[in-house]
């Protein structure tokens, strides 16, 4: 049995290095506003600037993995978010600082697109890609409680990113090393399965994570001057949010397979759009605490299945780097739509158009979710042909997926002879 392409907890590490820049924005901006006495836009554009260059890593790096081989491009992406976040971290020059975050956020898009084509490789990407929302919900959780008692400045977030890097690097190590993972580190240059699929995906993604940022970014001027909430009263809604998150995360992993994808995708969004309209519409405690914990809840139970189904659509991983990347485009335009369509309209109906926005990308994507049910991407399969019935099964080099219904076929057994073994290029057929 060909060995895995990368044991779980390297890949999680990794991809945690690569999340928590994004999990972390909240308090990097608002640590650059203060520390560095700049504008509320101009640090909120240095964060921008971060997460776009993190998706310009995964655009760029999604079908060069394996040519270049994860344990150096792993490396070479802790190497960057080290150097880049430690730069800024200890710098008060502003384009010091700027190229600081610009580098690092390279270096953050770099892992997570070894993790991505990583757990794309793995018997269940769905599994690990809730591990490692798991440890960079639980990590950013840490550093939340943290900064504040380690005094002033922008240097504590950035430097929390920088160290997370240096203390991930072990572990780049022991990924296994390219071509050593049989037929699924195959056809990583060719052309990309599922095109059409894995394209409304991604946009449906882009789309979808800058509604969500939209929101996360004005929540906290929702608490104070819609909700009349004190500093500390928010503060404290979006600590147990962000704990309410990990419920979310656990209750993904407990879940698997067992609804298929498509219901969490499309119910979930759907929930999501109604906590969306109740945070945005708030004028108390309860319906702003009530929204944001709700959503907190739903989020990432969503994120870790539309990320298992990007996951399915190409074992060599490109789809997984490229929607992770639309996602990180969708995260940094996300504050910037939600501080427009506020100023424009209102809280309320920025709410309802963010929320309209997500009910019309829930059927696309369920649409997505349930064509690629049931057929899982293997590295070999082994096709049975009889005079009227043809049927494609796992061969015993792969974990059968649970969401494959067995069909029986209408002939007689054929003899031994009419079978044959078709080979990696049959595995992402239908």
């Amino acid at each position: 049995m060909p060995s895995r392409p990368a044991q779980p907890w390297p890949l999680v590490a990794l991809f945690t290095v690569g999340y928590l820049a994004a999990y972390m924005l909240p308090t990097t901006v608002d640590r650059l506003d203060s520390g560095l006495a700049l504008s509320a836009t101009a640090a909120g554009s240095i964060g921008t600037a971060l997460l776009l260059s993190s998706a310009a890593a995964g655009f760029l790096l999604a079908s060069h993995v394996h040519r270049v081989g994860p344990r150096r491009l792993a490396r070479a992406g802790l190497l960057l978010c080290a150097a880049g976040y430690g730069t800024a971290a200890l710098s008060h020059s502003i384009p010091v600082v700027v190229a600081g975050a610009v580098v690092g956020g390279f270096g953050s898009g770099t892992a997570t697109t070894v993790a991505a084509t990583g757990i794309a490789a793995e018997r269940d990407p769905h599994r690990v890609s809730t591990m490692g929302l798991l440890g960079v919900s639980a990590l950013a959780g840490a550093v939340y409680l943290t900064v504040p008692h380690l005094g002033p400045g922008h240097g504590q977030p950035l430097g929390a990113l920088a160290l997370t890097a240096l203390l991930v690097w072990p572990l780049a190590g022991r990924l296994t090393a390219p071509g050593s993972s049989g037929p699924q580190q195959t056809g990583g240059t060719g052309r990309l399965p599922h095109a059409r699929s894995g394209l409304v995906l991604a946009v449906g993604i882009l789309l979808w994570s800058l509604a969500q940022n939209a929101l996360w970014g004005v929540s906290g001027r929702i608490g104070l001057g819609q909700a009349h909430l004190t500093e500390v009263t928010v503060g404290a809604v979006f600590a147990i949010a962000l704990g309410a998150g990990l419920l979310g995360v656990m209750g993904a992993s407990v879940l698997g397979a067992r609804l298929g994808r498509a219901l969490p995708i499309g119910g979930g969004t759907a929930l999501i759009a109604g906590c969306i309209v109740l945070s945005a519409s708030a004028s108390g405690l309860g319906t702003f605490a009530t929204g944001e914990i709700a959503w907190n809840v739903l989020y990432p139970i969503v994120l870790s299945y539309l990320l298992g189904l990007s996951a399915s659509l190409d074992r060599s991983g490109r789809w997984a780097v490229l929607v992770g990347s639309a996602s990180s485009l969708g995260t940094a335009a996300g504050p910037l739509a939600g501080s427009l369509l506020a100023a424009w309209a209102g809280f309320p109906t920025m709410g309802t158009i963010l929320a309209a926005s997500l009910l019309a990308i829930t059927l696309p994507l369920t649409a997505v979710a349930r064509h690629t049910s049931g057929h899982p991407i293997l590295p070999v399969a082994v096709r049975r042909r009889g005079a009227t019935s043809t049927t494609v099964v796992a061969a015993a080099t792969a974990t059968p997926d649970p969401q494959i219904v067995e069909i029986p076929l209408d002939t007689p057994p054929t003899p031994r002879a009419a079978y044959d073994t078709a080979g990696p290029q049959h595995a992402a057929e239908r």
